[in-house]
């Protein structure tokens, strides 16, 4: 082949990436400066290099499919931080919660644009249209602040994977609503034999075919081929996806829930992430590219009354989709808040939409218009969409509404200002143990910043001036917002294991000069705490026995001085005294205690047999061997319980039991 021609054909596509890249890091730098979103940053850099900007990039077929790349490894991170277990637990919410969403809204759309005089076939195009998010930019930005695996992030994620489904039917649909005579009902139902071919091969793949792969080439020590296995199942299923009729998108969230299932989804998620900022970055410039400011601005006034009535619209229906699904009212609102927007699938529908005729080119400059200044605006309401959650619950209602939602007003969540923190301390988790520190830091005047998981916890002690933020420590991004570079001391308070080693692993490789001290349970997991970066490790596995033992005695009648003569032989034979009950001799203590445990266990399912439905009609004590002592929900501990309490998701619930009761209530209530 000619090398002249090769180079022709290479370097425009070379030429448009290095003005993308280059344009890119201005417009970022100065963005980072403003401390504005990075994400309207690429959109401004496609709108200026643009054809109706500079017309700097010609190529943008070539563009469009990098992009398209970035939106395949955004899905297959996700996909892979997220697992099957997880996916099956929010079902609910996936086909319940995402079906009344999309359905609702294309209704409500439907209606409205009939209303402006459009055919109502056009009219249900554009209800397709309207009724999709954008899932690239909401769960980057899940992802950012670390809330991806909340309740309301997981029940974000459940509605965006129910919108990644339900691109095909609608796909289908377009040509009978353009009048093609199509069997579409047929074509529905090879669909849905197919996408129920995709899921079988995806559970036989997690727990047969991928782990044994991952496994030999991980044992190959050899980082580039783990790389290339893992670029191969991406973008491999991705092609099936497609090769069948579903999109590509799913494909790339349905191979990294393959590989989420393996112990090697962490490692791969890390060789991934670089890769996917990339590409993902073509997506959004791309997006940008098809906006024209001139339009925006002679018809400013229209667009920005479209933008508010799409906002209301979409809000208001999912909130109530997710309210219908058993979520309170400021989880709703929370939801509502995140996938307001128009989504990335919305425009490549709209495209087929203009070849059906379903469009003509000035509706689409206006669908356009709405769209891009609808996910401009994402960015900055996801930021505050606890924020403005708190403030809508604190509309004045009648006595008679709110008592129907039994939401009560609750105060707005203040924002740490971290600009001065410096030699600081900060504390991870906001239990009891946290609490008590803080209290002393602010006696001592000791600057510290909180980071919590419990948006409840948050919310209320931000309303009583503590200067907390939600957020995962295990995630760099939340870490470098508390400015754990410049701590002098950080203390992880929490009781998760697994999570604890993470934090440490994550704040050792930002700074080597914070002081890290923490609570761990056991005492055997305090050498490997070490191994990792902790400076000290203070177990609480010694005096929590002493408490819980004397808790379940007390709940069994044991008189109060046998009990107090226990723990006095506990505390004086240290761990001597566990090590007797299990079968050595040399007992001081001659104590009949029965075999059952105490424990608490999180409820993360939104459904299944124990939940949302009165204690009476479940029998618990008599059908699966469980005492229920105590619920711990919205950040309160409810010891009152009666026949008509009900265990919800997100509660605590404390119980006393044997092991193997135990373990069977918690394989019933929890995702893992």
């Amino acid at each position: 082949m000619n090398p002249f021609i090769l180079a022709a054909a290479e370097i425009p596509l070379l030429s448009d990436i290095v003005v993308i890249f280059g344009l890119s890091t201005l417009v970022i730098l100065l963005f980072m400066r403003l401390k504005l979103p990075t994400i309207i940053g690429y959109l401004l850099t496609g709108a200026i290099a643009g054809p109706y900007g500079l017309s700097l990039v010609d190529a943008s077929t070539a563009v469009e499919v990098l992009s398209e790349i970035g939106v395949i490894l955004l899905l297959f991170v996700i996909g892979m931080e997220f697992s099957l277990k997880s996916l099956m637990a929010i079902k609910k919410a996936v086909f319940i919660g995402g079906s009344l969403q999309v359905l609702l809204t294309i209704g409500a759309t439907t209606l409205i644009t009939y209303s402006f005089g459009y055919d109502w076939n056009k009219a249900v195009f554009f209800g397709f249209l309207f009724a999709l998010s954008s899932t690239a930019i909401v769960l980057k930005l899940l992802q950012e602040t670390g809330q991806v695996n909340s309740i309301s992030g997981r029940t974000t994620l459940a509605i965006l994977i129910f919108q990644d489904i339900i691109i095909v039917p609608l796909v289908l649909l377009t040509p009978m609503l353009a009048g093609e005579s199509d069997n579409v009902l047929l074509s529905l139902t090879y669909m849905v034999l197919k996408g129920g071919l995709v899921i079988v091969l995806t559970i036989l793949s997690a727990k047969y075919l991928i782990p044994q792969l991952l496994y030999r080439v991980a044992k190959s020590k050899n980082e580039e081929l783990f790389l290339l296995s893992i670029i191969v199942t991406c973008f491999a299923v991705a092609y099936v996806t497609s090769l069948l009729g579903l999109s590509l998108g799913l494909g790339a969230f349905l191979a990294g829930l393959i590989i989420s299932e393996s112990e090697y989804s962490h490692h791969a998620t890390g060789k991934i992430l670089p890769f996917r900022e990339i590409f993902l970055s073509f997506f959004f410039v791309s997006v940008g590219m098809l906006f024209d400011l001139g339009f925006l601005l002679d018809n400013i006034l229209i667009i920005l009354a479209l933008v508010l009535l799409t906002f209301v619209v979409k809000f208001l229906i999912t909130t109530l989709a997710v309210k219908s699904i058993g979520s309170d009212l400021k989880g709703s609102f929370i939801v509502g808040f995140s996938i307001f927007q128009v989504g990335e699938f919305s425009l490549l529908l709209a495209k087929e939409g203009l070849e059906y005729e379903l469009l003509d080119p000035i509706t689409y400059q206006y669908f356009l218009a709405i769209s891009i200044l609808t996910m401009v605006m994402t960015p900055f309401i996801l930021k505050k969409r606890e924020n403005l959650a708190c403030r809508v619950l604190n509309i004045p209602l009648p006595e008679k509404i709110k008592s129907r939602f039994g939401e009560k007003p609750v105060a707005h969540i203040a924002k740490i200002e971290t600009d001065e923190l410096g030699d600081h301390l900060v504390i991870i988790g906001f239990g009891l143990n946290g609490r008590n520190l803080a209290r002393a830091a602010k006696r001592a005047n000791i600057a510290y910043a909180i980071i919590e998981m419990n948006p409840e916890t948050v919310r209320v002690e931000s309303a009583n001036g503590e200067p907390i933020m939600y957020g995962d420590a295990a995630n760099p991004v939340v870490l470098e917002h508390v400015k754990i570079h410049k701590a002098r001391v950080a203390v992880i308070a929490i009781s998760n294991h697994e999570a604890t080693r993470g934090i440490i692993t994550n704040i050792r490789a930002i700074t080597q000069n914070a002081f890290i001290i923490v609570r761990t349970r056991y005492v055997n997991e305090i050498e490997a705490m070490l191994r990792l970066g902790a400076d000290e490790v203070i177990p609480e596995e010694f005096e929590t026995s002493i408490e819980i033992f004397t808790r379940v005695l007390n709940k069994y009648l044991v008189p109060k001085g046998e009990i107090d003569d226990f723990t006095h032989d506990v505390r004086y034979h240290n761990y001597e005294v566990f090590r007797s009950l299990q079968g050595d001799s040399g007992s001081t203590i001659a104590l009949d205690i029965p075999e059952i445990n105490f424990a608490g266990i999180k409820i993360e399912k939104d459904h299944g047999t124990f939940i949302g439905k009165p204690i009476k009609d479940i029998d618990l004590r008599e059908k699966v061997g469980i005492n229920l002592v105590a619920i711990k929900r919205d950040g309160k501990t409810n010891t009152d319980i009666n026949g008509d309490t009900k265990i919800k998701l997100g509660d605590i619930v404390y119980v006393v039991a044997r092991q193997e009761a135990l373990e069977k209530f918690e394989e019933d209530v929890s995702i893992s």
